[in-house]
């Protein structure tokens, strides 16, 4: 496995307890490093007219996140079945007539009151949504037994030996050889990857930012406007939960940079963050104003590996010419309700097992969608 971020961990858990031995190697010195040392985010469904492909995986993604948490996080620390609403700004999100799903409506009066929206503000309440923070999930799914983690491992090159592939550093050592090999490092995926026969698989680079405070710092009356449970919309709005201080913060973003490959924290960006709460939750980012001063707010970034389609690519690159190579990447801003859902697919597709998805869906996500004729 090559990333040990929340793809790679997520692979690498849904491998282990089906009796594999997965050894997973990172670039970084420890857990969340890159895209998923993000503070705190949302698992929260996508909704569409049409019910589309992103609408429902994310649906399914979001279940199969919960359920994960549940499983290996500590309820109201790592995670939190919160539900949240969505401000449905511009009228770009709306319901489907019928789905069958029970976790997503219209937002009660009492929810868009609680959020301090305007009454008959357009909102959607999805029940089944919270939020996580993703190291504490990443380490989770590392600490599994049958899963060994060798960090400062950097991969630059795969190549075919016999019947294994062998991941080899920048001097030509040798870092670990096996039939199978999973790539889940993001968009440096496409570095690692490119060089090999027939890969086209179109990864893109999404640097997003995250702005965020103490709890401590905010007045009586920026405490009284805080919603009870998350907010999005337009980003989203998160509070009450520990920042990697360990204290409780608040939590607005994430910005969206496309085609840029570094992810420094940039003040320019707090001030989008702080126009991004301000259109969100207009009376909270009215109050909220002082607090992105330079002395006072904080930041995160990080790269996010995306596709045109918005869609993630998973299981097998090509089965004639990498037999054995799978990928699990592109999940965008996604990645916490994507990407433990990917992993059961990765997994059960190497275990010759039936998908945790409708065929017609699993197709949608197949990374040999790409494959060159």
């Amino acid at each position: 496995m090559i990333g040990a971020g929340l793809s790679g961990s997520a692979v690498a858990y849904s491998l282990a307890v089906r009796g594999w031995s997965v050894t997973v190697l990172d670039q970084a010195e420890g857990v969340g490093a890159g895209a998923s040392g993000l503070p705190a985010g949302l698992a929260a469904p996508h909704v569409s007219p049409d019910d589309n492909v992103l609408s429902r995986i994310t649906r399914a993604g979001v279940q199969a996140t919960l359920q994960r948490a549940q499983t290996l996080l500590q309820s109201g620390t790592d995670w939190a079945l919160t539900g949240v609403l969505e401000h449905n700004l511009e009228g770009k999100r709306r319901l489907p007539s019928d789905t069958g799903d029970q976790h997503s409506a219209p937002a009660s009066a009492a929810q868009i009151a609680a959020a301090g929206l305007p009454p008959g503000t357009p909102a959607l309440w999805h029940a089944q949504a919270g939020w996580v923070r993703p190291r504490k999930l990443v380490a989770a799914q590392l600490q599994t037994p049958g899963v060994q983690v060798r960090w400062g491992q950097r991969v630059q090159g795969i190549e075919r030996r016999g019947d294994e592939w062998a991941v080899t550093d920048a001097q030509g050592q040798t870092l670990g050889q096996a039939p199978f090999v999973v790539v889940a490092s993001a968009f440096d995926s496409l570095a690692l990857l490119r060089p090999l026969p027939g890969f086209a698989v179109p990864l893109n680079p999404l640097r997003g930012q995250v702005s965020f405070g103490h709890m401590a710092d905010l007045n009586q009356d920026q405490r009284q406007l805080l919603p009870p449970f998350p907010v999005n919309g337009h980003g989203s709005f998160i509070s009450g939960v520990p920042t990697p201080e360990g204290t409780p913060g608040w939590f607005i973003g994430s910005t969206f940079e496309r085609q840029c490959e570094q992810a420094p924290v940039r003040e320019e960006d707090h001030v989008a963050n702080q126009v991004r709460l301000a259109t969100l939750l207009p009376a909270l980012g009215l109050a909220m104003a002082g607090q992105f001063e330079p002395d006072r707010v904080q930041g995160w970034a990080g790269l996010r590996c995306t596709l045109p389609n918005r869609l993630p690519v998973v299981g097998p690159i090509d089965r004639l010419r990498l037999p054995g190579m799978c990928l699990s990447t592109g999940m965008g801003a996604r990645g916490i309700s994507l990407a433990v859902l990917c992993g059961e697919l990765t997994a059960a597709g190497l275990n010759n097992e039936p998908p945790p998805l409708p065929a017609a869906l699993t197709q949608h996500l197949a990374a040999e969608r790409f494959v060159l004729a």
